[in-house]
């Protein structure tokens, strides 16, 4: 990847900084119920302060589609923002149909309104990056999560003014670049999750980037079923037997090691604590349903690990959130976590379900690096081109 500029590539003192932040906080009563967003965002925010500036936050919230929706407002962010930084937040409520006139000095905190509320935002349209541009003198982007947008408060804006990354974008970049690019070997990559379709990017480009492949979930099935197993009423995409054989093919050109699950857990309902059974791959019952992989897989997968210095993780091993059908997912987390905190395995793990299944397990504080992105963090597996990093990027 390109070299991108951050925040020790500029002086700060007595400027505006703009700031694209990622505040898609969950919201309840008028209150914000989890602060992980904001909570990362601080340290960025402590520093431009520290350095002498004046900041001005833009975000977005939900899908007002370019209107303006009261219970879309940024309004109810401020306080929990105010409470993470131990100092006052303006907010500045604007519809964005002209140009806001905003205050600020060295030490200020405004948070703008919802940026979404402009029908020019997710457009990319250059007038309202001209509109948001106009609003400091620098701009910073803390929000890698939103990075695979192409919009004004993402991209736009960082071609009218000199551009920088944050420190918590800077650390997620860091993180991606040292497990996917430039990575200690060998490299061992976990993907699972439901459906093959919405992860054939992902598993394309994984199979030429790592030394072996682990594939679970639902997934897993699908591979199976294209190798002519049985898997009895298991969640499966037949559509996409060629497809996951063409993978497999490809992972063997290019050397990268594919585990599939030998043996699962299956029972007859999907519901938690329903009864089940340790079935071979061979042996699944016609009216059984493949929910979690069995003991001898996750003893597989262990083993693997042990033989990797790099772990990359997206998606759990089987239906999670319903007991036991989440044993696979917190044996090999704890397994993970522990070569990690040896000092003998790099981590790095992101997706909105992966988050899930390691906060469930215990471990996340325990991996090298956790990312919330989602989407964004997808895309950059993928080895898709991210608009808001490319912004950032020395020319």
């Amino acid at each position: 990847m390109p070299a991108f500029r951050t925040l020790d590539d500029v002086n700060v003192s007595g400027k505006k900084v703009v700031i694209r932040l990622d505040l898609n906080v969950p919201i309840a009563d008028g209150k914000v119920t989890d602060t992980t967003r904001i909570d990362r965002v601080v340290p960025t925010l402590k520093e431009l302060l520290s350095k002498g500036a004046a900041v001005i936050i833009l975000a977005h919230f939900d899908r007002p589609k370019g209107k303006v929706v009261p219970e879309m407002s940024l309004k109810p962010v401020a306080p929990a923002l105010e409470k993470a930084l131990g100092q006052p937040v303006h907010f500045h409520f604007t519809d964005w149909q002209s140009a806001p006139h905003v205050h600020a000095k060295a030490g200020d905190v405004v948070l703008m309104e919802n940026t979404r509320y402009h029908a020019g935002e997710e457009k990319n349209d250059s007038g309202f990056a001209q509109m948001l541009a106009g609003l400091g003198d620098i701009f910073v982007n803390d929000a890698f999560s939103a990075a695979h947008r192409a919009h004004s408060s993402t991209e736009g804006i960082a071609h009218l003014i000199p551009a920088y990354a944050g420190r918590a974008m800077e650390g997620e970049l860091n993180a991606l670049q040292s497990a996917l690019e430039t990575p200690k070997r060998p490299v061992i990559a976990i993907v699972g999750g439901a459906k093959v379709s919405s992860k054939l990017d992902l598993l394309g480009n994984l199979v030429k980037k790592v030394d072996a492949l682990v594939i679970g979930g639902a997934m897993a099935n699908t591979f199976l079923h294209a190798q002519g197993h049985s898997v009895g009423k298991s969640l499966v995409e037949k559509d996409l037997a060629e497809t996951a054989r063409a993978i497999l093919v490809a992972a063997e050109k290019a050397n990268c090691a594919i585990l599939l699950p030998v043996d699962a857990i299956v029972a007859t309902e999907f519901k938690a604590h329903a009864p089940s059974h340790d079935y071979g791959v061979d042996g699944i019952p016609a009216d059984g349903m493949m929910l979690d992989v069995g003991p001898m897989s996750v003893d597989l997968v262990k083993a693997a690990i042990d033989n990797a210095h790099t772990l990359l993780w997206n998606g759990p091993f089987g239906a999670f959130e319903m007991q036991p059908f989440d044993r696979a997912t917190v044996m090999v987390a704890h397994h993970a976590a522990t070569r990690t905190k040896e000092g003998k395995l790099i981590t790095v793990a992101g997706g909105g379900d992966t988050v899930s299944a390691l906060n469930h397990a215990g471990v996340a504080d325990d991996f090298t690096y956790i990312s919330t992105a989602g989407g964004a963090f997808l895309e950059w597996l993928e080895g898709k081109e991210l608009p808001g990093v490319a912004a950032l990027t020395v020319k």
